[in-house]
């Protein structure tokens, strides 16, 4: 993790000129779909801010948080708002959120710390909130570039989700990378946490 958080506190600006402009656009409208029109969604490893400042734009209340400093000074100056300097391992809030958007953050998250991560994002959904994350496609733990990755697959999602009680998958699906220099696969996930 340290040296992923390296990686992105010395690679900010390039990161953000990278990812700022990508339209995500088709994947907004696969999580906005499931939410209340006044909804209060949490970005997760908002990186560039890009996602908050898109929900903010669609008339939605968005917190957000990242683990690097400078990726937080940059998201701040861009959304307008202060973001949350802190850990997806730290994630503590309890029935707060009306969705969770994780878009390719939880990738660096250690395997073996992933049911804890996914516990707390679920906890932090209201009754009925919906989550979405995405992942680099396959089953490998592997290292690029300097950044730490754990790549996901359908059956490994559902064994992560199954841990959890009162879940619901809703959509899992598979996208090409956006960048156009890239061939890269993305698992996307939508759940819900249901009540009772």
């Amino acid at each position: 993790m340290d040296q992923t958080l390296n990686y992105y506190n010395q690679n900010a600006t390039k990161f953000f000129n990278t990812t700022f402009n990508i339209d995500m656009e088709s994947l907004y409208q696969a999580f906005i779909q499931y939410l209340p029109q006044d909804a209060f969604i949490l970005d997760l490893g908002c990186g560039s801010g890009r996602d908050t400042l898109a929900f903010k734009q669609k008339g939605y209340r968005v917190e957000a948080l990242d683990y690097s400093k400078e990726l937080v000074a940059l998201a701040s100056q861009q959304t307008g708002q202060q973001v949350r300097l802190e850990s997806f391992y730290d994630l503590s809030d309890q029935s707060k959120f009306d969705g969770i958007w994780a878009c390719a953050s939880l990738l660096h998250c250690e395997r073996n710390q992933l049911p804890n991560v996914i516990q707390r994002i679920f906890n932090a959904l209201k009754p009925n909130g919906i989550g979405y994350m995405s992942f680099k496609y396959g089953n490998q733990d592997r290292e690029k570039d300097g950044r730490s990755f754990t790549d996901l697959n359908e059956q490994q999602v559902q064994d992560l989700l199954s841990e959890l009680e009162g879940v619901m998958l809703l959509q899992q699906w598979i996208t090409l990378d956006k960048l156009p220099d890239r061939t890269e696969e993305w698992l996307n996930i939508l759940f819900k946490k249901q009540v009772g």
